[in-house]
């Protein structure tokens, strides 16, 4: 296993199960210089969103790479105001133009909203069928909301973005997720930030010689989830890639299971779902 492993998708595509997030992340030499960075150190998957306004800076940094298309893979997401089935197929538009690509290969569902819920899917399988997107997926969904889109769906989602990190581990979500063919992909990998003084982390964080964020990371990839922890900083971006020369034992992610406290740092997906929308958003 390095960071060039790929995840099997259950629509026959593959993913890398190591990426880089960029929520926040706006400013272009900024932005070019950690993708830049990234690159060297193997990424291939690079994640954004509407609602992270940046997709157009992303797409020039992409290209300032110079590398084939389909070399690289890049998620992108629907933006609360831009769902249902018109405003979905319009943004996704603009989301290309933007990233200056023909498709994108993994296309998600910010958050669930009950309004728009079955038009955005139905918008989403068009544009599957169209081949401008390639996967389809789904962020911030519950069990509840994924058992509620397979009663219409004709595609289920092949990713579930969720946040996920040790105090807050998620294990029956994770479970269903594996049972139908869903793959877990973790937001907030580190709880940003908030997990890395927990002693069991920094304990064994000193047996292995590695940082604290670096036995997080490999925690996640002990339970099959896909990461994209998110930084702005270069040499973090390398830190976070080198975690493949070591493993945990059994014990050791079973001691990170149980930091699990319940606390998220964002919305809870349900009450999004019914208020249909997410602000004030943190």
């Amino acid at each position: 296993m390095d960071i060039t492993t790929q995840l099997q998708l259950a629509d026959g595509y593959q993913m890398p199960q190591q990426g880089l997030g960029l929520y926040k992340v706006t400013d272009q030499d900024n932005l070019t210089e950690v993708i830049k960075t990234a690159w060297k150190a193997g990424y291939r998957l690079f994640d954004t969103a509407q609602m992270y306004k940046n997709e157009a800076e992303v797409g020039q940094s992409l290209r300032a790479l110079g590398m084939p298309r389909e070399d690289y893979f890049v998620t992108t997401k629907v933006a609360e105001a831009n769902q249902g089935y018109d405003k979905t197929l319009a943004s996704v538009e603009q989301s290309l133009k933007d990233l200056q690509m023909d498709y994108v290969d993994l296309l998600m569902v910010h958050w669930p909203l009950h309004e728009q819920f079955f038009d955005t899917w139905r918008a989403f399988e068009r544009l599957q069928a169209e081949g401008i997107v390639k996967s389809l997926g789904t962020s911030n969904f519950g069990m509840i909301h994924l058992q509620y889109l397979a009663t219409q769906a004709n595609e289920m989602p092949v990713v579930n973005q969720i946040e996920n990190h040790p105090h807050l581990v998620q294990p029956e979500l994770r479970d269903f997720l594996q049972e139908n063919n869903i793959v877990t992909q973790a937001w907030a990998p580190l709880g940003r930030g908030s997990v890395l003084a927990e002693p069991t982390i920094v304990s064994i964080a000193e047996k292995y010689g590695k940082s604290p964020a670096q036995v997080v990371l490999r925690w996640h990839l002990a339970h099959g989830t896909s990461i994209i922890p998110k930084s702005v900083h270069p040499q973090r971006v390398i830190e976070n890639a080198d975690i493949y020369d070591f493993s945990l034992t059994v014990e050791e992610v079973a001691a990170i299971d149980a930091l699990d406290t319940y606390t998220r740092i964002s919305q809870e997906p349900e009450q999004v779902y019914e208020r249909g929308r997410q602000y004030p958003h943190h």
